[in-house]
């Protein structure tokens, strides 16, 4: 998209970069180049859309909005304030956390896959309304073998002891001996885990693989991020 001419040195300060001043005193270094060329003039205005820079040696693509994909591996919490494993913005680079990117939602600290993060507040309450009632698809590992029976009490409704109906999943199909694929529109706490034990059964793992109609990309490994295409988003919108 094309997006309104921009002094430099806002550019670098939007995505993440520093303080105005900081940006400026970057440009007049000599340690920022554009589109493959030194630029020593703050105030050049610029296209930030997709804008290739380096600052300091290190490639940057701008954004005017970001739009993220994350493997989330074990072992992390999706908080900015973890209490007792990692943050998964630990996994990011410097410039998306100085700009305030946050989870779309959250995944549990043994939980991996799929996880969405942004800095646009509007798409964030977006993906997270229930009203919207955005496909999610888990794949579960569980402790004991996973029957027919398991799976029609989730596809059915199962009572949680603190909600007053049956919780029930759009889906659920059994893909392994002890493996199941479970398709939720809701985002309750430790939903899955809840549900497969009302079912009689145990998690004994929890991948996110999917969000509407955007599957997690295979050639990012856990800890891996990239940023999201415009067929991404589209696929976003994807209730099947």
């Amino acid at each position: 998209m094309t997006t309104k001419p921009l002094p430099l040195y806002r550019i670098l300060q939007a995505e993440g970069f520093g303080t105005r001043r900081y940006c400026g005193d970057l440009v007049a270094a000599g340690l920022v180049e554009v589109e493959g060329q030194p630029c020593d003039d703050a105030d050049a205005p610029f296209d930030p859309e997709g804008l290739r820079i380096t600052v300091d040696g290190e490639p940057w693509v701008c954004h005017v909005r970001a739009y993220l994909m994350l493997h989330k591996p074990a072992g992390y919490e999706c908080s900015q304030r973890p209490l007792h494993h990692p943050s998964v913005y630990t996994l990011l680079p410097t410039p998306l956390r100085v700009r305030g990117v946050q989870a779309v939602g959250r995944l549990d600290q043994d939980t991996t896959g799929l996880l969405l993060l942004s800095d646009d507040g509007q798409f964030i309450h977006q993906q997270t309304s229930p009203k919207r009632k955005v496909p999610k698809v888990y794949e579960v590992t569980t402790a004991e073998p996973a029957t027919e029976a398991q799976a029609q009490a989730l596809r059915t409704g199962v009572q949680l002891d603190d909600e007053p109906a049956p919780i029930a999943a759009m889906g659920c199909d059994i893909v392994g001996e002890r493996a199941l694929r479970l398709t939720l529109s809701e985002g309750k706490y430790h939903q899955v885990k809840r549900m497969v034990a009302a079912a009689g059964n145990h998690v004994t793992a929890l991948h996110r693989s999917r969000i509407g109609g955007l599957a997690l990309d295979p050639a990012l490994a856990p800890g891996e991020w990239r940023w999201l295409t415009t067929a991404d988003l589209a696929l976003l919108a994807q209730k099947e």
